[in-house]
């Protein structure tokens, strides 16, 4: 059966890239292209600016400091890929390599969520509990915080490509998507899907579950101080705080959902909608996430301001 089973598993995958739009991906390939520089010059002026500033290392930037190492990660495990796919043509990705990018994509996205929920969390301390925060809210905490994120994210999708490695995919080896997206791998093969299927519905749902309720409460009661405060001034900050924090949420789950939704129910979704917004997903968060924080902070802008009027000077 080991043998059978061997001769059915192929040696490489052929992506498609985005299926009808063939002849012009080459023009899309630009403004992903962009958007990629973008999010590795943001996200490394955060980390580089949390890193030297001392002032910075409390709860707020240190979960700042993970989001960005996420986005990094999330981002150049398919948009190296994806641009050789576009310009030069390289289709090709062997079997393994196909699974090591799916586990980086689908480990990013649940940590990314886990963070975002500590996120909402520090805030709703910081705003509902200030004179408590440094201690409720340690270094160590947050060590331990991230750690357990991390931990988290290695334990619901660690199963992904071991369910995978189990199924034959007889002829079938072109992916007709960008990168190696778990449903359009799992939709080549030839043996029954069911496990693979329910397992990736389940966690899926479970983590959108958990994270979005834990954020929803969290930044309900936030509302809740934030409209109870006698400052109209001090109102004002709470609530832009949030505001910036929501940005990123719905920047981050909003494509997210629809992307996970089309795969399974969306049969009347253009597949190279579908295709294009899963790109996106991929992108908006790690581009997005360092100019909301980085406008929105004023220590982080403070910072970055200082730092190139010393080099302009």
């Amino acid at each position: 059966m080991t043998v059978h089973n061997t001769s059915l598993r192929p040696s490489v995958f052929f992506l498609v890239g985005i299926p009808g739009l063939e002849s012009v991906q080459h023009w899309i390939a630009v403004p992903l292209c962009s958007m990629y520089a973008l999010a590795l010059l943001g996200n490394c002026i955060i980390l580089l600016v949390i890193w030297t500033e001392p002032s910075l290392h409390k709860p707020m930037y240190l979960f700042l400091a993970m989001l960005a190492i996420t986005d990094l990660v999330l981002s150049t495990s398919t948009l190296p890929k994806m641009l050789g796919i576009f310009w030069l043509g390289a289709r090709e990705i062997g079997f393994h390599a196909c699974l090591t990018q799916m586990f980086f994509i689908h480990v990013s996205s649940t940590v990314e969520s886990g963070i975002l929920t500590a996120m909402a969390y520090d805030r709703y301390v910081a705003i509902c509990n200030p004179l408590r925060h440094a201690e409720i809210l340690r270094i160590t905490v947050v060590a331990k915080i991230g750690l357990l994120v991390f931990v988290r994210g290695l334990l619901i999708i660690t199963p992904f490509p071991f369910l995978l490695w189990r199924l034959s995919f007889c002829q079938a080896t072109l992916i007709p998507h960008s990168y190696c997206e778990q449903m359009a791998v799992v939709m080549l093969a030839c043996t029954d899907t069911t496990i693979s299927r329910l397992y990736g519905l389940i966690m899926a749902l479970l983590v959108v579950a958990l994270d979005g309720t834990s954020i929803t409460l969290s930044y309900g009661m936030i509302l809740q101080a934030a409209f109870a405060l006698p400052s109209n001034e001090a109102r004002l900050k709470a609530l832009s705080t949030c505001g910036s924090h929501i940005c990123v949420l719905l920047v981050f789950y909003i494509p997210g959902l629809f992307s996970f939704l089309a795969d399974r129910f969306g049969q009347n979704v253009p597949h190279h909608i579908h295709v294009i917004l899963a790109s996106l997903y991929l992108l908006l968060p790690p581009m997005l996430n360092p100019i909301v924080y980085g406008v929105k902070t004023k220590q982080i802008r403070e910072k970055v301001t200082r730092v190139l009027c010393w080099r302009g000077d």
